[in-house]
């Protein structure tokens, strides 16, 4: 009996769900944009969330400025990965997955920055769009939670995956021959690096060049943003105004974001701050919870001719010890040092793409590449100038670990590469295995114009 009122109050639930859609599709509206018009109405329902014509338009309008190809009738592609992404955020809530508002303000202020660094400024974006900076946020704001939300739904789906080394020598056993993937030449390296010293005179230099721009700042001279677009060395940030976005404490190094986060006066400019980038001064935008937007202007000191030959000469006198067994690579490294990413590593640089030992030429920074492309394995290179990813010198000697020939992938020297192809296979069949039994269990309605479409997942049509 307890069945059969179930079934009868599911029956019910879409009739009424089927009277709504046809209701909902009936009602038209005009939806105008910057550069088309669209008559809106609703064409699917994914349990109790409508997908509007202009939602298909606005994405296929968003793709083609993007440049971003749609495969088959986008008419048909769009809908379908639209009422996808609605099956995973049903499920992210039905799980209770949530994304904070900071993730979501971290990536609408990097695509805000995206379109003003295409289009030139912000009253130029808003121009673009006809819409405020703020109104274009608001907008983003639901976008891109709803993109958080699905991918966390996603690696939720795969979280239980695993892969043994039983599973990827039969994934490579099974491989025909000719889809054996080709693995370029990668090498290995080891770096020691050494800061030459920055001169007082050097830092006092900077300092006064710091307090000049503060000065002109506070007397309303100058803007802050028309000083850093002029002379910040955080080029990112320059072509901005010298603003970086909303962050926490977390996304600052120490120093900044204790300055940045004792800020509260708009119109005044921080002190001079020391970080391991150089020497900013640091204005408020915006306080926000727990997060600060500032903008803030980077001087890097200068290094000196003699600074550069005294550091050269010393990783000379390093390496010679080497050469002659007196001390190894890695040894070297732990006592002399100050590159600290490898320095615990004995040296061995960490490629950031995949998380290995190994890069491509080309993966590696172009100080270090054109350096070890004439280099045999085990040879130590002569000193050299490095600028390292926080922009600052450093005097490097290289070692080439090992060279790694182009060659056919195999599970002994290539294992992590396999193991990668088996885990995305793998998690994707999971994922169509989700969506499937998920399109059982939702209602689904779709206007009779779309039921002709050749779909992915053919359990949309019921």
């Amino acid at each position: 009996m307890a069945s059969y009122i179930s079934m009868k109050m599911k029956n019910n639930m879409r009739k009424i769900l089927t009277i709504l859609f046809t209701l909902l599709s009936s009602i038209t509206f005009i939806s105008y944009s910057q550069n088309y018009k669209v008559i809106d109405q609703v064409i699917w329902v994914v349990g109790d969330e409508p997908i509007l014509y202009s939602d298909v338009e606005n994405e296929i309008q968003r793709r083609k400025y993007e440049k971003t190809p749609i495969e088959g009738d986008p008419y048909c592609t769009i809908p379908e990965q639209i009422a996808i992404q609605k099956l995973f955020i049903a499920g992210a809530k039905l799980d209770s997955l949530t994304v904070s508002d900071a993730s979501v303000e971290q990536q609408v202020d990097g695509r805000i920055k995206y379109f003003i660094g295409q289009i030139g400024s912000k009253e130029k974006v808003e121009e673009y769009f006809n819409k405020s900076i703020s109104k274009i946020k608001e907008e983003m704001s639901n976008t891109i939670r709803d993109q958080l939300l699905m991918q966390q739904m996603q690696q939720h789906i795969v979280s239980n995956v695993r892969i043994s080394p039983q599973d990827v020598k039969r994934f490579y056993d099974k491989m025909p021959k000719d889809s054996i993937p080709n693995i370029p030449e990668m090498v290995e390296v080891q770096i020691i690096g050494l800061y030459p010293e920055i001169t007082a005179a050097e830092e006092e230099r900077i300092k006064s060049q710091l307090r000049d721009f503060r000065e002109k700042i506070e007397s309303g001279e100058y803007q802050f943003s028309t000083l850093a677009i002029l002379y910040s060395e955080d080029r990112g940030s320059a072509l901005q105004g010298g603003e970086l976005g909303f962050m926490t404490k977390g996304k600052l190094v120490p120093e900044f974001a204790n300055m940045a986060f004792s800020l509260y006066d708009k119109t005044k400019v921080s002190r001079i701050v020391k970080t391991e980038f150089g020497y900013h001064i640091i204005q408020l935008i915006e306080r926000n919870n727990d997060q600060v937007n500032c903008r803030h202007i980077l001087l890097i000191p200068k290094i000196g001719i003699k600074e550069k030959e005294e550091a050269s000469a010393k990783l000379d006198s390093i390496t010679t010890a080497i050469r002659n067994n007196e001390t190894t690579f890695g040894q070297a490294v732990l006592d002399f040092s100050e590159e600290e990413n490898t320095r615990q590593n004995e040296g061995i640089m960490i490629n950031p793409q995949n998380g290995t030992t190994k890069f491509q030429l080309q993966d590696l920074p172009s100080d270090i590449a054109k350096i070890v492309y004439t280099m045999k394995e085990g040879e130590i290179s002569a000193p050299f100038t490095y600028k390292n990813e926080s922009g600052k010198e450093m005097i490097c000697v290289v070692r080439l670990k090992s060279r790694i020939k182009a060659h056919k992938a195999n599970p002994q020297d290539d294992y992590q590469t396999l193991k990668d192809m088996v885990t995305a296979t793998k998690n994707q069949e999971y994922i169509e295995n989700w969506i499937k039994e998920k399109q059982k269990e939702t209602y689904i309605q779709i206007s009779p114009e779309y039921k002709n479409c050749q779909f992915h997942y053919p359990g949309w049509i019921k």
